[in-house]
């Protein structure tokens, strides 16, 4: 088993388990896909995190074992394949959070970059070495990157290859928390309470609003964003919030 799905109540930890440095290999990738099929099917589902067994990576990329005979026609094949997993997170009507517990490179770094927030261990490192390797990231890092951080950055750090502290990577916004050493998944797990405790159907539209919004005009971004809060009004969430607030107690949300 290279992939451990468990649940807290409403959240999902998914840990990947390839040791030494859980690396994305195909039979990986398979379970991953697996697992996040599970997450979406299962109604409970309020919140995802994922995590990484051991201290020294959480992903340290493909499997290059695979790249001496790839021609055109594979390597799509193998990367559409990758995408396919991560899109999934990335498109998934719930927050993914990923707790980055060491170094994160290539297909790892994508693998984080898919999930909606990340929090990375102060000792973590990433970045993207294909380039050395004759080929470039195929798993979503050249978009997803320079989506986060500026074309120009993504640019420098894909071109030379370099790998980066969590530090820098924080003060660059690929990262949105630092945790100390060993402590990213508790703190993934403090931030993710805090999610399951809202409207599963305003935080899906939210993440909806967020992620087509940024691929089109803020004109039409706004439109998107009117549409989804109308949907919202008539839903059972927003009449439990909105009671729930004037009568000064905690909402129960139903996700409808």
């Amino acid at each position: 088993m290279y992939i451990d799905l468990q649940w807290k109540d409403s959240l999902a930890i998914i840990t990947l388990q390839n040791p030494p440095v859980n690396v994305l290999t195909d039979p990986l990738l398979s379970e991953l896909d697996d697992a996040v099929e599970e997450v979406l099917c299962a109604q409970k589902t309020r919140v995802v995190i994922v995590t990484a067994a051991g201290e020294k990576a959480f992903a340290a990329g493909a499997d290059i074992s695979q790249f001496p005979s790839l021609n055109k026609q594979t390597g799509v094949n193998l990367v559409n394949k990758g995408k396919r997993v991560l899109d999934k997170f990335a498109n998934a009507p719930f927050p993914v959070l990923c707790a980055m517990n060491g170094m994160a490179l290539g297909g790892g770094l994508e693998l984080a970059l898919a999930c909606d927030v990340r929090i990375a261990d102060e000792r973590a490192k990433v970045g993207f070495p294909e380039t050395g390797l004759g080929i470039i990231p195929g798993y979503g890092g050249t978009q997803r990157f320079a989506r986060l951080i500026g074309t120009g950055k993504a640019k420098e750090l894909i071109f030379s290859g370099e790998t980066i502290t969590a530090q820098e990577a924080f003060r660059l916004g690929a990262v949105e928390h630092l945790a100390a050493a060993g402590t990213s998944l508790e703190k993934a797990e403090e931030l993710a309470e805090k999610m399951t405790q809202k409207s599963p159907l305003a935080l899906a539209k939210a993440k909806r609003a967020v992620n087509e919004g940024i691929e089109q005009s803020v004109e039409l971004g706004q439109a998107l964003e009117s549409e989804l809060f109308g949907e919202l009004c008539e839903s059972k969430d927003k009449q439990e919030g909105v009671q729930a607030f004037m009568e000064k107690r905690k909402p129960e949300f139903v996700g409808k």
